[in-house]
């Protein structure tokens, strides 16, 4: 690792990591002050969940239901705000720690002192996981405030269920973080690194949820990371979590190996 260049990307970036990491924590910390309210009305909130089309409870995880805290955030927040968050910072930071980079003649000028590009696209991954690792440490660290805050012991609260939410959640974007890291060290072109990555990332997303909405396409599930990512299924227990986290950190493990080679091979533009 080059560790001026790690500490100068990540003040780069802090900013921008931060307002993303205390956003998420706002938002939590907001659906937690909720779910009181909510939990009184539980049987006639159900009820509305079972009168929609169960494709579309499916969809955005309103089938988890309102009989516990940490169920009720992971079909409104894990499901879905929090996956679009996130992807959109792997797709950005990605692309800006590489792509932008070549692109733009810097990193030509960074190749130039003494380094080596193995050490240089190593630390620019390194200073991607970190970023990961922030939103989604203050996001579960703002849940456990949330609780102790705003949550009496009569309203259930699994901790450790929570905490399995948030690992899976942050190796899912590990995985992510990784594909969309490889794209970036293909490509020389900014826009075109972005595109692709964003493109696949969204074109993941979208499979997931058509699957979601009908079985006849059920065997789409396989063609998307998002598959091993149930956030429903974990809050109650019927998810392999061990499996699940082992499939999630290969792949991404697998994606920021290729990147670095490839970027450690290629030819760059002067």
């Amino acid at each position: 690792m080059n560790l001026p260049l790690y500490k100068e990307m990540m003040r780069v970036n802090l900013k921008g990591i931060m307002n993303y990491a205390f956003g998420s924590a706002f938002y939590i910390v907001f659906m937690i002050w909720l779910y009181p309210g909510l939990a009184d009305n539980t049987q006639a909130l159900n009820d509305l969940v079972k009168a929609m089309p169960e494709g579309v409870g499916n969809a955005f995880g309103l089938n988890n239901g309102f009989s516990s805290a940490e169920g009720f955030i992971s079909g409104e927040y894990y499901g879905l705000i929090l996956v679009l968050i996130l992807s959109i910072v792997c797709v950005q930071m990605s692309t800006q720690l590489i792509a932008r980079l070549v692109d733009r003649g810097s990193m030509a000028y960074l190749l130039a002192t003494p380094t080596t590009r193995r050490k240089v696209a190593f630390t620019q991954a390194l200073v991607l996981v970190t970023s990961l690792f922030i939103i989604m440490a203050v996001t579960t660290l703002a849940g456990f405030a949330g609780k102790v805050w705003f949550l009496d012991s009569e309203y259930e609260f699994g901790m450790a269920r929570f905490s399995q939410l948030n690992t899976a959640a942050f190796l899912l974007f590990f995985a992510i973080g990784g594909l969309s890291f490889l794209v970036s060290c293909v490509c020389n072109d900014e826009k075109k690194a972005l595109g692709i990555s964003g493109g696949i990332t969204f074109a993941f997303f979208t499979i997931d949820i058509l699957a979601k909405i009908t079985d006849k396409l059920d065997v789409l599930r396989y063609f998307t990371l998002f598959s091993f990512y149930r956030p429903g299924e974990i809050v109650q227990g019927t998810a392999d979590i061990g499996w699940i986290s082992f499939w999630l950190l290969l792949t991404g493990l697998l994606c920021f190996s290729a990147g670095i080679q490839i970027f450690r091979r290629r030819d760059l533009p002067l």
